[in-house]
């Protein structure tokens, strides 16, 4: 059987593709019909100033990897995240890179995702197939409505000439399951693997980690993007920008500044909704909203907390507020407060405590900061502890933050109740500019019971929706446990300079 050979316009075409492995910008330039007449990009000279940028630093980051394998220097996975306003060309922008990998780097696999089936089906895969249908070597794909693979020719071409194996060449779209997450796995390429979500701030967060264990191989090509308007301020998406930015390339992109746009569509969001809106900032501005639906507490308000000036009120006492952890992932926390201040003293953070350890920490706390009062959640491991430090002579208040809320009109459970507490004094409270603490107040979430209750969401149901077990605010919701007095008001209620100071440590001034 004689062996089948490209025509050798075909076989120059795979000798041009095969030399753009490391640089899909010139792939993008030279695979499209850019500015040709009676094309559908007729009308368009090439790739928008963003879209520019991220296949740019793409190029930079592959030809560091590499330099890397020259070292004998393991390869980096390539984490691109772009958080944009609306219609931007995200979608062409994934469709691109699937396209380039499967051109010029035979044997890759490229697995898309969204944040819906809907989203997949009609959207961003249908853009792959437009984009493979405009593309100079658009004889190589055959398709169906979830994937695309190289032809049959092809695949016989390049086994005989080359070697390459096709078992796992292809682009294929992959929906995904909340409630079987593992289902998402996939094989693995020792050629070159991406995996590209549409969408993202809509997919789960048991999702995320199933896809980082597609990049196990220590190739040069893995690539990971994720795109998406930021219509939610938490979940692994909005971790890219925040808690998990040193680990992503992460950017954001406002809708206006990409010229080809229309901007009175921007303009028109802007004037309905005021330029301060949630919908300007997602829709237009490519920002994560201050406030989700269901956010216990207002990233605004948070924000605001942070960059208050500080003024020490040392009237207030002095509060220590503990939360411990087990044994496992969750971080053992001690806080302090006084009155408006949060930020003076640094927290104490610790992983992986026994109970002796644990009680050990806050006793060197209590001995260094002489707190007024110590606030302990007695739940699980912190009873233990609890007993410990009582049993050694210190004054403990044990919180039963799983307990019934003390009203029970407005709150479920007394962990509610604290975080109540802890949101009506943000307005006025000064908190540091700590990453962690940050993150864990604003991605708390809450519902509402048959009752009318507000009951936070347990963190168990937090891991599960990728976001972090909220340690960092517990031990500072601890600090409101309980009314105290102040050091300052030996009565009730007394007046000072045409100013009412209360004899509690909330509500400073009324």
């Amino acid at each position: 059987m004689a062996k089948q050979v490209p025509h050798p316009d075909e076989q120059q075409l795979i000798a041009k593709l095969l030399a753009f492995r490391d640089d899909p910008l010139s792939f993008v330039l030279y695979a499209f019909p850019w500015g040709q007449p009676n094309t559908p990009l007729a009308n368009h000279v090439g790739p928008r100033q963003w879209q520019l940028d991220a296949l740019n630093q793409m190029r930079e980051h592959l030809l560091a990897n590499n330099r890397k394998l020259e070292l004998d220097q393991i390869p980096e996975l390539l984490k691109l995240a772009r958080a944009s306003g609306r219609g931007i060309g995200k979608s062409a922008f994934l469709a691109w890179i699937a396209l380039w990998l499967f051109s010029c780097l035979p044997s890759s696999t490229v697995i898309v995702s969204a944040n819906t089936e809907q989203q997949l089906k009609s959207t961003t895969f249908p853009e792959i197939r437009k984009w493979a249908t405009m593309s100079i070597n658009k004889r190589w794909f055959e398709h169906n409505v979830m994937s695309l693979y190289p032809a049959e020719w092809l695949v016989t071409a390049l086994k005989e000439t080359t070697g390459y194996d096709d078992a796992y060449w292809y682009i294929q779209a992959k929906l995904w399951s909340e409630e079987n997450p593992n289902a998402f796995a996939g094989p693995h390429s020792q050629m070159g693997m991406a995996v590209l979500f549409d969408e993202a701030s809509g997919i789960p967060g048991d999702i995320w980690p199933v896809a980082q264990g597609y990049f196990t191989d220590k190739t040069t090509h893995r690539i990971w993007i994720a795109i998406s308007n930021p219509r939610n301020p938490s979940g692994e998406f909005f971790e890219c920008f925040h808690g998990n930015r040193d680990q992503w390339n992460h950017a954001t992109i406002d809708g206006r500044d990409v010229n080809e746009n229309d901007h009175g569509v921007y303009d028109s969001i802007i004037r309905q909704y005021g330029p301060d809106s949630d919908q300007a900032r997602v829709e237009v501005y490519g920002q994560f909203p201050r406030q989700g639906d269901d956010n216990f507490i207002a990233r605004g308000e948070v924000e605001d907390a942070v960059e208050r000036e500080l003024i020490p009120d040392n009237g207030a006492p002095l509060l220590m507020g503990v939360d411990p952890a087990r044994m496992g992932r969750d971080k053992a926390v001690i806080r302090f407060r006084q009155g408006r201040d949060a930020r003076s003293i640094q927290p104490q953070v610790f992983a992986k405590c026994t109970t002796e350890q644990m009680a050990e920490h806050c006793s060197t706390a209590i001995e260094k900061y002489k707190p007024d009062h110590v606030f302990i959640e007695a739940d699980g491991i912190g009873g233990p502890v609890c007993e410990l430090l009582s049993n050694a002579g210190y004054r403990i208040i044990e919180v039963q933050a799983g307990g019934a809320a003390q009203d029970k009109t407005v709150f479920y459970l007394h962990r509610t109740e604290l975080w109540g507490r802890m949101r009506d004094w943000i307005p006025t409270g000064c908190l540091p500019s700590e990453g962690e603490l940050v993150d864990d107040l604003c991605a708390m979430r809450y519902s509402v019971n048959l009752k009318g209750q507000l009951a936070l969401w347990p963190k168990e149901k937090m891991r599960k929706e990728g976001f972090a077990s909220p340690d960092y605010a517990d031990a500072l919701a601890m600090t409101f446990s309980k009314n105290v007095s102040r050091n300052d008001a030996p009565s009730s209620r007394r007046f000072r300079k045409n100013r009412v100071v209360v004899s509690t440590d909330y509500d400073i001034f009324t």
